[in-house]
């Protein structure tokens, strides 16, 4: 039975060391060029906050710093389609971002979930109002990730996996968004940052077991954050920003490269 040309290529990345070290990367090289990547998702993946924009996406904000391109550009798969689009929703996912899949996709990277549960709103209701209503708001949205957004996960799960049946399909998820006991001296409190960090591990989690039960890879980016969130000394996220509102709480260009890119090569 021939192997799937993505089996191939994680083999030779386990071997990735000593292929360079006896002058055989060109193997490894052949096997990543061999491959067909498609780039769907929200703004996480189309790299909204890390600027470098391609005008041609228009309010997509397709970042040539995002990580599907970083990916893309060090190992120069044989076709790359990237579709992903700020405030996309599942529903977006499976109307205009698919076109691209096929039998002969190999792999497929997503994030998606963020919005269907009302993210902006949970952060714009939590930066302009008390305390009590944003863990209000917060509390909806969890009850929204556990009573509706699986059954939009699958929708876009079984959509992928049938348009590109032999396709590894990475889902990667979002970061905590605030070190608490932090630097930050002003703005939310530290009870609201707590629930904020508390809803982002809730979607992962229902985010990761709805992949695993399709048979997708869940990649946690929670971990390459840490220590990188709002209120440390080094963030790889923009706190809210009144001059260029849609970049809050979005990672910037540092978070794409060191945070989501590793997160992605990780789950290869």
């Amino acid at each position: 039975m021939r192997l799937p040309r993505f089996a191939a290529l994680s083999s030779s990345l386990l071997l990735g060391a000593v292929l360079t070290l006896t002058g055989a990367g060109a193997a490894q090289a052949a096997e990543t060029a061999a491959l067909d990547y498609v780039a769907l998702g929200d703004s996480y993946s189309s790299g909204v906050g890390s600027g470098s924009y391609d005008s041609a996406s228009g309010d997509c904000k397709r970042s040539t710093k995002a990580y599907p391109v970083l990916w893309k550009n060090a190992n120069g798969p044989s076709s790359f389609a990237f579709t992903a689009c700020s405030g996309a929703r599942t529903g977006d996912v499976t109307a205009n971002q698919l076109g691209p899949l096929s039998a002969a996709t190999d792999l497929v990277s997503i994030t998606i979930g963020g919005n269907d549960a009302g993210f902006a709103d949970v952060m714009t209701t939590c930066v302009l109002q008390s305390e009590a209503t944003c863990i209000n708001r917060v509390n909806q949205a969890k009850a929204y990730v556990d009573s509706t957004l699986p059954g939009k996960l699958d929708s876009v799960y079984d959509a992928i996996r049938a348009k590109a049946p032999a396709a590894h399909v990475v889902v990667l998820g979002y970061p905590r968004f605030y070190q608490l006991g932090g630097s930050c001296i002003a703005g939310l409190s530290e009870n609201e940052r707590s629930a904020i960090n508390n809803a982002s591990d809730y979607l992962n989690a229902a985010t990761a077991k709805r992949a695993a039960d399709h048979g997708f890879t869940f990649a946690s980016v929670v971990p390459a954050f840490t220590g990188h969130e709002i209120c440390s000394s080094s963030s790889w996220l923009h706190s809210v920003n009144w001059l260029n509102i849609g970049e809050s709480y979005h990672p910037t260009a540092a978070g794409q490269s060191s945070g989501y890119l590793p997160s992605f090569n990780g789950a290869l």
